[in-house]
Order: C-alpha cells, then structure tokens, then sequence
C-alpha cells in the first residue's frame, strides 16, 4: 500500500509541475494570466486525450490478442464466445477510464465547475461501462448454455433481459442521482410516489416477464417445437423465445414475431406431441359417388376374389352370408333380401387390408377406415392413420402414394371419386 501511495504522489507532483511548467511558459511569452490559464487547461486536456486513446488502444489489443490465442488452445468454446461478445474489448476501457479520473482534477484545477461536470460524467461513463461489461458476460453465458443439450430449449435470453431490465433501470437512477446531486436511496424512495406511471410504461415487459415465466414452468414452448398461431400467421419452428417476443420461423422461411403473453391468453397448436409419438397423422376422405354404390351378385364377388389382398375375406363373408342366407330361407330372386356384399363395403374392407400391409403405416397406432356421413359431394370415406415417418417430405409421399393407389383402385369396385363437371365434361357430352 506504501509503495502504490507512493507511485500516486511521484505521479501526481509530476502531472503539477507539468501542468505549472505549462502555464508558465505561456505567462512568460506575454499572454495574459485567465488567457493562459485557458490555454494550460485545453493542452493539457489535449495531452490527457492523447495519452487515454493510446492506452485503451494497447490494452485493447493486448486483451483481446491474448484471449483469442488461449481460445485457440483450449477445447471449451466458452472463451471464443468472450471474443464473440466483445467482453475483452468492453474490460479494456476500464483502465483509460481510470486514468482519466484520476488525472481530470489536475487538468481542471483552475475551473472548479468544469472539474466537477467531468467527474460527473466519467462517474456515470463507470456505470454505464459495468453494464456493458455485465450484458457481455451475460450474453456469452446465454450462448454457452445454448450449446449445452440441458438448456437448448430452455428459454435464458427472457431470464437475461430481465436482469438487464433492472439493472439498467438501478443504472439509470444512479446516473441521476450523481448528476443531480440527491443521495441514491432518497432518489429511489421519491420514484414511489410515480410507480403507477412506470407500470404503465413498462406494462408490456411486466406481461411478458410473467408469460414467459408461465411458458417456462408450464412447459407450453420449447426453442425448436412446431407451432401453428393462425391469429398471427405463424406455422413454423420456434426459434427464439424472449421476455417480449416469441420468434417463429415459417416453413416459407418468413419470422413471424408473437407477444410472449398471447401463449397464454390465445390458443395455438404445439405440434411437440405429434414429433415424439411414433407417428404422423393421416386424416382424409375420399368422396365416392352415391349413385355407383350397389349390391354385389355372386359373380359379381367372385371376380373380385382376383384381387389377393381381399380374397380371403370374400371368401369367408360368401361363406356365411350363404349359410345365413339358406338357413333363413331368404328369396335371392331379389338381391336386396337376405344379407349382401356391397361394392362400397368391400372396397372399405380393401382400404383397410391395405394400410395394414402398407410398411409405411405404423401398425400400433390406430388405423381405421370409416364413412362418414353422406353430403351433396357424395359419401366421405376416412382414412385414419399414422405414418411411420414424420418428415414433412415423406409424410407427404407416404400420404399422396396411398390416395393415388386408391383412386386409382375405385374402378375394379366399379366405383367413382366424386367430381363436379368441367368444361371437358360438357364439352364430352
């Protein structure tokens, strides 16, 4: 402690007899003493100016040379990340702000009022520093845990800007205080009496610092879950959760930007559960045409039985429809007694078989074929079910592969997908 006092004075009574040798000069080459006195303060400001931007330029270098060559050694990026958000760069003006508290009151000597404007101002520069320097660390802690698998999806940038929130504020009231004069916590204690006007501007931070809080704990959202917000056009990958917003990459690679608080005042869909489950669902009609629905004769089934993957099912339905049939002395002059095959039935049945042996179709998720009921485009017929895959591509192939086989299939059951006229048709016709 002796010696660092000890530097300060040699320092000190150096910078004075600078400074005094200055003036002197200036008196003795015939300018008048306050001309002088003006001219010894703007030189020796020069000087100061001079000697801050040199030293915070070779501190700079040497910072951000030595932390950009130990990141190259070591295996962790956490360092790079430093470099990255300009940590050494921000902790490099901490030393020519040093210097320059220390050396202003000498520069200033003569002009009290000067003095203590600068003072002030390096004192609120400090603050201001520190919170650069803080919102940098914070910034490489919040892309390091990006990187880790544990909080990827976690949402740290809303925790962060509510931290930096507060901490600018606390600076901010710092700065007034210094600038005004007003001891800090008086300060504080007279901002109760507009607390409801700093509500107010700040309503939407508060709301958003509550949502993402629910958001988080509820685990409604994730970085990188699939939503659809049709309020707001939003159908894509979360890629960004933050205490304002919510940013969503569309599929058309579009951002859609969501208020964090409409995650739980408004309804949207989270596709999260669709991706873990061990399939994607297949939900869509055929519409078939009611006038082509009818019974099916024996022959008629008998040719159907060509088609393998039904021919043991006909079989067997021929079977016990005929021995129900006979055993209830049914008239089969008329096709409509007794019990039937229909081409529609049968088809369903065809549907069904068919997912079943399709390898794309996960078999221990539902499957089912299903009519709906009629409207005036025909009769729905359903199919649900689960492909394997859930890429969106293949999802797609998978599900367009299956309807093209089947439209394609509707004529060996002499049935027909409904369709309203073209010009072709008329034209046809």
């Amino acid at each position: 402690m002796i010696q660092v006092e000890n530097i300060d004075e040699t320092i000190s009574e150096n910078t004075s007899s600078i400074k005094h040798w200055v003036l002197n000069k200036l008196i003795e080459s015939g300018i008048s003493e306050q001309t002088a006195e003006y001219l010894n303060m703007l030189i020796l400001l020069i000087g100061l100016l001079i000697v801050i931007v040199i030293v915070d330029l070779i501190i700079r270098k040497l910072l951000i040379g030595a932390f950009s060559q130990f990141a190259e050694r070591t295996k962790t990026n956490f360092d790079n990340l430093l470099v990255a958000n300009k940590v050494p760069r921000n902790v490099a003006h901490i030393i020519p702000l040093l210097i320059a508290i220390e050396f202003v009151p000498d520069v200033f000597t003569d002009f009290y009022n000067f003095e203590n404007i600068i003072e002030k101002g390096l004192i609120v520069f400090a603050i201001v520093l520190t919170l650069w320097v803080v919102r940098s660390l914070l910034n490489t802690l919040k892309d390091y845990l990006k990187t880790l698998p544990r909080f990827k999806d976690k949402p740290i940038s809303s925790y962060i800007q509510v931290f930096m929130i507060f901490a600018w504020l606390a600076g901010f009231m710092s700065a007034i205080a210094i600038i005004t004069g007003i001891p800090f916590w008086t300060f504080v204690t007279g901002l109760g009496t507009i607390s409801a006007v700093i509500i107010l501007v700040f309503k939407d931070t508060i709301m958003g610092f509550v949502a993402s809080i629910q958001v988080s704990i509820n685990d409604m959202v994730r970085i990188g879950d699939w939503i659809t917000f049709e309020k707001y056009g939003a159908d894509g990958d979360v890629i960004e959760i933050s205490l304002a917003t919510v940013k969503v990459q569309n599929f058309d690679k579009t951002i859609t930007t969501i208020p964090t608080y409409a995650l739980i005042s408004d309804s949207f869909k989270n596709w999260r559960g669709m991706t873990t489950s061990g399939g994607r669902r297949i939900k869509r009609a055929l519409y078939i045409k009611q006038d082509g629905v009818k019974f099916l004769s024996s022959s008629e089934v008998d040719n159907l039985k060509s088609i393998q993957l039904i021919s043991s099912y006909l079989d067997s339905s021929q079977t016990k429809i005929s021995s129900y049939n006979s055993s209830n002395n049914i008239d089969k002059t008329l096709l409509l007694n007794g019990r039937n095959l229909t081409n529609l039935g049968v088809f369903r049945k065809y549907i069904d078989v068919y997912l079943n042996n399709n390898s794309a179709i996960n078999k221990d998720m539902t499957i089912m074929v299903r009519q709906l009921a009629p409207t005036t485009q025909g009769i729905p017929l359903e199919i649900y079910a689960f492909s394997s895959d859930k890429r969106w591509s293949n999802y797609e192939y998978i599900m367009s592969d299956i309807f093209d086989h089947l439209i394609a299939a509707l004529p060996y059951f002499e049935l027909e997908v409904f369709e309203l006229p073209s010009h072709s048709s008329f034209k046809n016709n």
